[in-house]
């Protein structure tokens, strides 16, 4: 479980094909406080360091994730919000992210007002019920709030510290972000679904 508070921004070294996927390898300062075995979300996706040195860790990522997520265009040099899986006996921020993408949504526009920006994306049909104004949802592994709901889009408000402390200020429009709606938001959808279903 995740908080979607980013920790540190690591950069891909490298990225190889493997037999069961790929395994990337990316440079970070996290690394000397991780052991394999570590979950960790990686641009919202829960990944386990399979191997972790001073300076870098490396993850497999599975032909599933490569389908739902970004990681298929994975490339070296590419930045990659980093938070570890959150502490029992630690404060809770954001919100509850899992790490379990639900889809990829794309950058439609960005435009700066004052020091803050905003992101609209672009989101799949079969998300919308999962998204309201003012919910919450993980974007690239960001904890964000919902600013503006429209048809097939959403926006999103950047402050000042997350736009310089994540990957955030490297998207540009048409870049594809890994999106994570709600998890308390699916439950409530889920039950309706099945009571509807029951009375049907």
């Amino acid at each position: 479980m995740f908080t979607g508070l980013i920790e540190a921004v690591g950069r891909v070294v490298d990225v190889r094909a493997t037999a069961s996927g790929a395994r990337v390898r990316i440079h970070t300062g996290l690394a000397p406080e991780l052991r394999a075995g570590d979950s960790i979300a990686v641009n919202g996706v829960c990944l386990t360091a399979v191997a972790v040195d001073e300076h870098a860790l490396e993850a497999d990522i599975g032909p599933e994730t490569s389908r739902v997520t970004t990681f298929s265009a994975l490339h070296e040099e590419q930045l990659l919000n980093l938070e570890r899986s959150m502490r029992a006996d630690s404060r809770f921020g954001g919100h509850f992210v899992q790490g379990h993408v639900d889809a990829t949504g794309r950058v439609a526009q960005i435009w700066p007002e004052g020091d803050a920006h905003y992101l609209t994306i672009a989101l799949d049909d079969r998300l919308a019920a999962y998204v309201i104004p003012k919910g919450s949802i993980a974007v690239n592994g960001v904890s964000l709030t919902v600013a503006a709901l429209g048809n097939g889009h959403f926006d999103v408000m950047i402050i000042p510290f997350t736009w310089t402390h994540t990957n955030l200020h490297t998207l540009v429009v048409g870049d594809r972000v890994n999106l994570e709606c709600d998890m308390i938001g699916k439950y409530v959808v889920r039950a309706t679904e099945l009571m509807q279903a029951k009375n049907a």
